[in-house]
């Protein structure tokens, strides 16, 4: 069974910065693509960012990209999400997750398998 834990979520102003984490149990996590989404009150869950097994491919949704930067430590079993010059539009709960399949980065939630329970961001203007 997989686990993944997600933290470093909290308050904080317009044009600040958090460094999500995300933990991932197992033995297997360098061998699979993985995922940050978020998802707003009253909205659909969206993409944000994914990043390849090896870390050299990374894809942005629109608007984080140029803020936003995923990476990963494999030997830590870790994936980050760096966020700077965050906007109020960006208050969501923030959820890591597990490409299905040992397959390429897709921006579909339903490609995705294992799911962390999500962090808070909340930015106030």
């Amino acid at each position: 069974q997989v686990q993944l834990v997600e933290s470093g979520g909290g308050l904080v102003q317009a044009g600040g910065s958090l460094r999500l984490s995300c933990a991932a149990s197992g033995r297997t996590f360098s061998s699979y693509a993985m995922g940050w989404f978020r998802q707003a009150p009253g909205k659909e869950r969206e993409f944000v960012a994914g990043i390849s097994w090896h870390g050299g491919s990374r894809y942005y949704a629109d608007y984080v990209k140029g803020r936003f930067t995923i990476s990963r430590e494999n030997g830590k079993n870790t994936v980050y999400l760096q966020m700077n010059s965050l906007k109020p539009e960006d208050t969501a709960t923030y959820y890591c997750a597990r490409r299905r399949g040992m397959s390429s980065v897709t921006r579909t939630d339903a490609s995705y398998d294992y799911w962390g329970q999500g962090t808070q961001v909340t930015v106030s203007s």
